[in-house]
């Protein structure tokens, strides 16, 4: 059971870091700032942003608490959790928080998504093999 909060954890992390990171990129709309300028003024920026530096920091935390979840979690099972839940968590709340148009192929992708999901879950065990 351990392994699977880790695991949720992770996605959960994962996924906030994404959305995070789009918001925190919102923050420089018409600020001209771009890699061109320079390394140094680019990185001043982000340090500024505390929306993409907790993204970053999140994406940090992810990846320690997925590590721990591959430790007792097959990864076949979790990688597909973990990729196709972040998934469906980011295009959600692009679509109600940001205003991103979902195509009803799209709407059908992300149930597609849920029933992949549904299968790879419903025999999860938490022993490597």
């Amino acid at each position: 059971m351990k392994y699977v909060i880790a695991l949720v954890l992770a996605l959960t992390l994962n996924a906030t870091a994404n959305l995070m990171m789009k918001f925190g990129v919102k923050r420089f709309e018409g600020k001209g700032l771009s890699l061109q300028e320079g390394v140094i003024p680019m990185a001043g920026a982000v340090l500024q942003n505390w929306v993409l530096l907790v993204g970053l920091i999140f994406f940090a935390m992810n990846v320690v608490f997925y590590t721990y979840a591959l430790s007792g979690i097959k990864i076949s099972v979790a990688y597909p959790i973990m990729t196709g839940s972040g998934f469906l968590i980011v295009a959600l709340v692009a679509w109600k928080f940001l205003g991103e148009t979902m195509t009803p192929a799209q709407w059908t992708g992300v149930a597609a998504i849920m029933i992949g999901l549904w299968l790879v879950a419903r025999d999860m065990t938490t022993v490597t093999s």
